[in-house]
C-alpha cells in the first residue's frame, strides 16, 4: 500500500474537502513525528515513516459513510482490508477510537491520538488570524485561543492535553511541532493566506 493508493481510497469515500484536508493535516503531523523519531537511537526506516503517514491519511476515510461511533472506524476496517491495507495499519486506525478501548502501546498509536484533534484546533486558529496563514502562526497564538472555551467549542481540550501527555510530548511543544508539519502542506490546505513561505 503506497500513498497514492491510500489517497485514492480517501478520494473515493470522502466528498467533503474539509475532511480531506483534516486527514492531510494528520498525515503531515504523523510523518513529521516519524521523521523526528527516525533521527533517534530507535531509528525508523523509510517504510515505517510511510506507514505512519498512511495511518494519518486513512484514519477518517469512512466518516462520511459511517458518521457515528456505532460505525466509525470499525465498519471501515473491512473496506481497508479489501483494498490491501496492511492489518497493522488497520489496527492502528482502529486504535484512534476511544470507544473501542484498544491498547495504545506503540508510539504510532499514541501519535495518531495526539495528532488527530489538535490539527483541527490549529486550523481553526489559523483561519481567524488576519493573515489566514500557517506561516506566521505560533504555538503562543493557539495557547491564547485555548483559554477561550467558546472558541472551537466542539474540540476537547482535555482529550488533546491527555493525548499529548500519553504521547510523551509537552503540549505546547506538540502544538509547535504540528504547526511546523502543517506548514509543509499549507498550499494544499488553503492556509497560505496572504503570506508566502
Amino acid at each position: 500500500m503506497n500513498r497514492d493508493q491510500a489517497l485514492s481510497i480517501v478520494r473515493e469515500h470522502v466528498k467533503n474537502e474539509g475532511l480531506v484536508r483534516h486527514m492531510l493535516c494528520v498525515e503531515a503531523a504523523m510523518r513529521f513525528y516519524a521523521e523526528k523519531f527516525a533521527e533517534g537511537a530507535d531509528a525508523l526506516s523509510a517504510e515505517d515513516v510511510e506507514a505512519w503517514g498512511l495511518v494519518g491519511l486513512l484514519h477518517d476515510f469512512d466518516w462520511e459513510i459511517h458518521p457515528t461511533l456505532e460505525g466509525h472506524p470499525q465498519d471501515g476496517a473491512p473496506i481497508l482490508r479489501e483494498r490491501g491495507v496492511p492489518e497493522e495499519i488497520v489496527q492502528d486506525i482502529l486504535s484512534h477510537a476511544d470507544h473501542l478501548n484498544m491498547p495504545r502501546e506503540t508510539m504510532r498509536r499514541k501519535a495518531i491520538c495526539a495528532c488527530d484533534e489538535i490539527t483541527g484546533l490549529v486550523t481553526a486558529v489559523a483561519l481567524v488570524r488576519p493573515s489566514k496563514s500557517l506561516y506566521d502562526l505560533e504555538a503562543s497564538s493557539v495557547k491564547k485561543k485555548w483559554k477561550d472555551k467558546a472558541f472551537a467549542a466542539g474540540t476537547s481540550r482535555d482529550e488533546m492535553e491527555h493525548a499529548a501527555q500519553v504521547f510523551g510530548i509537552e503540549l505546547w511543544e506538540h502544538v509547535g511541532n504540528v504547526i511546523l508539519a502543517m506548514r509543509k502542506i499549507a498550499p494544499e490546505l488553503g492556509l497560505v493566506g496572504n503570506l508566502s513561505a
